[in-house]
């Protein structure tokens, strides 16, 4: 059996719009109105798992989910013609694209019974992406279905809202070791609400048959989350025995910094002062919201990140000091995902990492640049190239954002397991 770590990203749906649905969310707040474009998000994201290929990466891929969600809508005891537009807006949502939010993963070192188990994210708080978690809980057991490697968890249910592995960090001496899970989790309080619930977090924790001693349940701070940080993952991100964060993470950084010492000797902690990157710059510029990878050719550890991070002086001279030290940390990659990060979501919001054997998992899920050329083609042929917000219930773009869709799937051979 070959352990690695794989990204499973989400691709960019036919919906993308801008219609400010995120509380809490600047990104998607501050263009809240604007026109999007989902031919160039889509194919921005393709590009970004391309240059995960050519890094050495193994690279999966989870589908656009269909829009408008009809059944949804049928449970409000409306359609997509009657809807209000804000309810119209949350059914046509592309927000599924983040798979971070998509799911938990607990690799198969870490679980009792020996298999790698996953649990789909409920995402309450949003009513938006509340609506999400039946279509991803499908692909999930379509993508993972060998029942002797994998175990695949229906959403904790309400009202413990869990938005999946963005508030989710393992660390641990290489992949296939076993390892310390993190689960990070807000209060209530402050200008916007906390999305992840610490019940939600030791739930998804017993589903898994974590061991308690290398199990962490960490609060995030306030002043992170009133600053804009909506999940964990845009103030910190781990990758095997390396945790990259900012000083003003967690609530009590020094006590999770030594109970997380305690259960990995071997952790190497890399902080970002406040005093030289503010809250404010991280988040702006989604420094951490990025991939923090092992290179397989030896060359240590690359942080994928997005452009922006170089249009912030503070932030990128830091970064820069960084990689030209002899830390795990050796090289930036800078990615274009702007499209993406208009909305919020960032390189590490649209990819669910998984360790696991590449041969348990449905290859349908599994890329390659000829595979990738092809996707391609489609989003170009049929993907809408502009968007607008009042454009959500014209019966034309609807019906194109379907056939795109529905040409997708039919190409990568899941109709009959995907199509409503």
């Amino acid at each position: 059996m070959t352990v690695r770590e794989i990204n499973f990203d989400g691709l960019v749906g036919p919906s993308h719009n801008y219609a400010g649905l995120s509380l809490g969310n600047l990104a998607s707040a501050r263009n809240a109105g604007a026109v999007s474009h989902p031919r160039a998000a889509a194919l921005q994201g393709l590009e970004k798992m391309r240059a995960n290929i050519r890094l050495g990466l193994t690279q999966g891929l989870f589908l656009p989910q269909w829009r408008p969600d009809g059944a949804w809508l049928a449970m409000l005891g409306t359609d997509v013609g009657g809807a209000e537009p804000h309810i119209r807006a949350a059914a046509m949502s592309a927000s599924s694209m983040w798979a971070a939010n998509a799911a938990t993963v607990s690799p198969a070192a870490d679980t009792i019974d020996g298999r790698t188990h996953l649990t789909v994210a409920n995402l309450v708080t949003m009513p938006h992406r509340s609506h999400e978690w039946p279509q991803t809980l499908r692909q999930l057991q379509l993508a993972f279905s060998a029942r002797d490697a994998f175990e695949v968890h229906p959403p904790v249910p309400a009202p413990f809202g869990d938005e999946g592995a963005a508030n989710h960090m393992r660390l641990c001496e290489n992949h296939g070791a076993p390892g310390v899970e993190v689960f990070v989790y807000g209060q209530s309080g402050g200008p916007f609400p906390a999305r992840q619930h610490v019940e939600a977090s030791k739930a998804v924790a017993r589903l898994h048959g974590l061991d308690p001693a290398r199990t962490l349940f960490v609060q995030q701070s306030d002043e992170a989350i009133a600053a804009g940080a909506f999940h964990n993952d845009v103030v910190a991100v781990a990758n095997e025995h390396v945790l990259f964060a900012h000083e003003l993470a967690f609530a009590d950084r020094d006590s999770f910094y030594a109970a997380l010492r305690a259960a990995l000797p071997c952790v190497e902690i890399i902080e970002v002062p406040a005093a030289l990157v503010s809250l404010s710059d991280a988040i702006r510029s989604y420094l951490f919201n990025a991939q923090l990878v092992t290179l397989p050719d030896g060359g240590g550890m690359a942080l994928v990140l997005p452009s922006e991070a170089q249009a912030i002086p503070a932030v990128w001279n830091w970064l820069e000091k960084l990689v030209a030290g002899n830390g795990p940390i050796r090289r930036l990659v800078p990615v274009d995902v702007r499209q993406s990060m208009a909305n919020g979501g960032g390189p590490a919001c649209l990819r669910l990492r998984v360790v696991a054997d590449p041969a348990d998992i449905d290859p349908r899920f599994l890329l390659d640049e000829a595979k990738l050329d092809e996707i391609a083609r489609i989003v170009g042929a049929y993907w809408p190239e502009d968007i607008a917000p009042a454009d959500l219930g014209d019966t034309r773009l609807i019906a194109r954002i379907e056939q795109s869709w529905l040409t997708l799937v039919d190409h990568l051979q899941l109709s009959g397991d995907l199509i409503p």
